[in-house]
């Protein structure tokens, strides 16, 4: 049974241009443990972050921000702002080349084109496979990732453009490595639905027929955090690695040393 996830120590700031931030620290892992606050970090990009919204980010004591934007990404919002002393590691987990021309549709297509590439569970679609993609396809970098935690990037954010889709799967591989409960890993990835969390849909259409309910329910599933993208990503690692246990000495080629000492960096003291 999931324990009742504990409250954040403080108030949960209010920054005005990074979208759905948040600490992951206090959620609780299968052995009682929980996550320990001011260590782990996601949010949406940090290219529009206002001076204010630095000052504070300034205060974490951050020691690396993982960008999993790919080019595209950084074309399209332009490069985060820069934290003295925080290391940047840029890791696109999506190639730009890849769906160039859908998104490109969704940015400038009409009515009729929206629905011929999202209608009748296609978005939805769209995104579950994406989940399991990155799942089989970028073990090398979550790879990456788990060991620079271990080894010295915590503090750490991590963040792609909205922050629920390449971060939250890259917070979820994180979490599975502490042993964290998934039905936590779950509840947390679906906070990116909170209405303040969510990433300012773009469109070069911004007219109300260009933003009409229609075109944004269309829309809707690229945006949402459902519980059927992650859940795929769950069953893809059962059914490529057989357990996470697998996934993560197999896939991810991470250690038991290397996972007890993300333990030691992550997780409250016994």
């Amino acid at each position: 049974m999931t324990q009742q996830l504990p409250q954040a120590p403080a108030t949960e700031p209010e920054l005005t241009g990074v979208r759905n931030f948040r600490d992951v620290g206090g959620l609780p892992t299968v052995d009682g443990r929980q996550v320990r606050h001011g260590r782990l970090f996601r949010s949406g990009h940090l290219a529009h972050a206002t001076e204010s919204d630095a000052s504070f980010l300034s205060t974490l004591g951050l020691h690396t921000i993982f960008d999993f934007r790919n080019a595209a990404d950084m074309r399209l919002e332009g490069p985060d702002v820069e934290l003295p002393g925080v290391r940047n590691v840029n890791l696109p987990l999506t190639d730009p080349a890849d769906g160039a021309e859908f998104w490109k549709m969704v940015r400038d297509g009409d009515l009729d084109q929206l629905r011929s590439i999202l209608a009748d569970g296609k978005a939805a679609g769209r995104m579950s496979a994406s989940y399991r993609k990155i799942i089989k396809e970028r073990t090398a970098d979550h790879s990456r990732v788990l060991h620079a935690l271990a080894e010295d990037s915590v503090p750490a954010l991590m963040h792609c453009a909205a922050g629920k889709d390449r971060a939250g799967l890259s917070i979820a591989v994180s979490l599975l490595a502490v042993g964290v409960e998934w039905d936590a890993i779950e509840a947390d990835y679906l906070k990116s639905n909170d209405p303040h969390r969510r990433y300012l849909v773009r469109r070069s259409d911004n007219s109300p027929a260009g933003m009409s309910p229609e075109v944004m329910n269309l829309l809707s599933p690229l945006f949402d955090a459902r519980v059927e993208y992650l859940r795929a990503a769950f069953d893809t690692i059962e059914q490529t690695w057989g357990t996470t246990e697998h996934y993560l000495s197999e896939g991810l080629k991470v250690s038991a040393e290397t996972r007890e000492r993300l333990r030691e960096r992550l997780l409250d003291e016994v």
